[in-house]
């Protein structure tokens, strides 16, 4: 069961994760316990999110090691808002590129365009990483920054 705290509830949080098409950034550990963070693509469903990573990326091999993340999904531009937390990542493979080819519609909107090309390659070998929050903790300053 996730916990909700701050400005949004479930439908809310919810609401801004679909609306909200900037990557998200995953901190996880390295083996010397040192601190790493990614930044991924995402896309929420279900009350769950799903980035897709290559399957030989260092993150794969540190969340093998310890499956906890940090998550945060924040915009960039006033009015600052987002969404940070914990949870748990399960690692799956991404075979028909099904996460990723989602991925790509989501944040390039063309499959034609030279990156989705490059990313949709069919030799590939692509992972889901589905992260299960524990904890979600929102913000919104829309009303205390709307003159700037």
């Amino acid at each position: 069961m996730v916990e909700y705290n701050g400005a949004y509830d479930e439908r809310d949080c919810a609401a801004f994760l679909d609306e909200a098409v900037v990557p998200m950034r995953v901190s996880t550990h390295r083996p010397d316990g040192s601190p790493w963070i990614v930044t991924l693509w995402y896309r929420y469903r279900d009350g769950v999110f799903e980035c897709a990573t290559r399957a030989d990326a260092a993150i794969v091999d540190f969340l093998d090691r310890d499956d906890r993340v940090g998550i945060d999904v924040s915009t960039n531009t006033i009015p600052y808002r987002g969404v940070r937390g914990t949870g748990t990542v399960t690692i799956d493979p991404d075979e028909e590129l099904e996460v990723l080819g989602a991925l790509v519609d989501r944040y390039l909107g063309d499959r034609d365009h030279p990156l989705a090309q490059t990313l949709l390659d069919e030799d590939r070998e692509e992972v889901c990483l589905r992260i299960d929050p524990d904890e979600l903790f929102s913000w919104d300053y829309s009303e205390r920054m709307e003159a700037a």
